[in-house]
């Protein structure tokens, strides 16, 4: 009780001196880590109905278990995927300083966000991996993005569940997929990880979520679970931050 007493009058003395700001905007809100009620409605927020598959948004409720047309006719590796919200303008103000402008402090908000969003997911797996980044792209940014957000969905899911940061290995260098097509993208990142030798034998019948800050075409994730399947997973889910979601043809 003393401990608690103590962290609610320093958490406010705190707050006197650097008020918690808007995620979105930067102007000041009471809870820190959340967002203003001006920013709030201009995020794309994923609720149902969306793709029981993948997660993306649908814009009719075609009951339960439906699948999306781009999941129908090419399912993915991954069992299912779930994001807090979908990729675009607004959001990208908040997703690029996580990723390229070291702001480190958003992932405990955005995988608080994360950890809500994949519960149902998180709920029955075993491990939570982040996607790796090549060694030369983290000696440039000195840290992952994933890896932040993947340890803050952990700290923030009451279910048993263990973060493995080194269970996968980025093994050569993909470059940037940005501008890639997404034929050109799958090809870019095949073969491109692997589970780390120190983990043979360890995934055998594990349920996995997989973690990263943006689904673009769902490449990358596709290539990390092919490689995690190949270790013995049973199941690989993913969870992001974002996704991409493209105008239905």
């Amino acid at each position: 009780m003393l401990l608690d007493m103590c962290t609610t009058v320093g958490r406010r003395l705190l707050d006197g001196v650097l008020p918690p700001l808007c995620l979105g905007c930067g102007e000041i809100v009471e809870t820190p880590g959340a967002l203003c009620a001006m920013c709030w409605p201009d995020f794309s927020f994923i609720a149902p109905p969306h793709c029981e598959r993948c997660g993306t948004p649908l814009e009719e409720d075609l009951g339960a278990g439906a699948w999306c047309a781009a999941c129908l006719a090419r399912p993915p590796r991954f069992a299912q995927a779930r994001a807090v919200f979908v990729y675009d303008e607004k959001s990208r103000r908040l997703v690029l300083p996580l990723k390229h402008g070291d702001r480190t402090d958003l992932a405990r908000s955005c995988g608080l966000w994360m950890a809500r969003a994949g519960a149902e997911l998180l709920a029955g797996a075993d491990i939570v991996v982040p996607v790796p980044l090549h060694w030369r792209r983290l000696f440039t940014r000195r840290y992952n993005q994933a890896l932040l957000l993947a340890r803050n969905v952990v700290r923030a899911t009451p279910a048993t569940v263990s973060l493995a940061p080194d269970l996968l290995v980025r093994r050569r260098w993909t470059g940037s997929q940005a501008g890639l097509a997404a034929r050109e993208r799958r090809h870019n990142v095949r073969e491109a990880f692997a589970v780390h030798p120190r983990w043979a034998g360890r995934l055998k019948g594990k349920a996995v979520v997989l973690v990263d800050d943006v689904l673009t075409t769902g490449a990358t994730a596709d290539a990390c679970v092919r490689a995690l399947q190949r270790g013995g997973a049973r199941r690989v889910d993913v969870l992001t931050l974002a996704r991409v979601v493209r105008p239905a043809l």
